[in-house]
């Protein structure tokens, strides 16, 4: 099968989760003074901020794939789906952890940083999935021009995610704050251009 349904289907997920990012913003209450409702929110905002380059990434990560994926099957379509549900969950996490940063009394800080970072390296690990199945059996659904030095440099750049996200969860026992900024600069890392067969790109 070819990939463009496929394609099109993980644009409309993308585009819906990124966009459900803002809708759980919530608006200050017009009784309310706007300074101190503003600050208040500062964790929200640096949550949104941090998921929604995340997800923009992983976008773009998603695309630069099939640049080189030609083909599809069933079992692959599957394993797309499974991907993008993770993606679509990635509101939800990002909501609970900025609220519990807004009011530390809540408690669970560290339960909701956790819960944020599994669902990031649950994506990681699909990544992995996605590309390994691609590139199995020499290739079968990869574009014919690729070889094999572009899908082994492509299983190198991906297998080492899961375990930084991971770790970056882990940090979340020790300061929940710190492990959401070290997600910001993992996502920033991964923006990063790199040189190699698969330029430009990190997953």
């Amino acid at each position: 099968m070819e990939t463009g349904r496929l394609e099109t289907f993980a644009d409309g997920v993308f585009a819906i989760a990124i966009t459900l990012l803002v809708l759980g913003i919530g608006v200050p209450k017009p009784g309310e003074p706007l300074g101190p409702a503003l600050v208040a929110q500062l964790p929200t905002f640096f949550a949104y901020v941090v998921s929604f380059l995340t997800i923009g990434i992983m976008w773009v990560n998603h695309h630069q794939l099939f640049t080189l994926i030609g083909r599809s099957n069933t079992t692959f379509a599957f394993i797309n789906v499974v991907f993008l549900m993770f993606v679509a969950f990635m509101p939800y996490p990002t909501l609970v952890l900025a609220a519990r940063l807004s009011d530390p009394a809540a408690g669970d800080t560290v339960l909701a940083t956790v819960l944020y970072g599994a669902n990031m390296t649950a994506i990681a690990v699909m990544f992995n999935v996605i590309w390994l199945y691609a590139s199995s059996r020499g290739g079968h659904l990869m574009k014919k021009e690729i070889d094999e030095e572009i899908r082994r440099a492509g299983a190198r750049g991906y297998q080492y995610a899961p375990l930084g996200y991971l770790l970056v969860t882990l940090i979340a026992l020790v300061s929940p704050l710190l492990s959401l900024a070290l997600y910001l600069a993992y996502a920033v890392y991964w923006v990063l251009p790199v040189s190699g067969p698969i330029s430009g790109t990190r997953p």
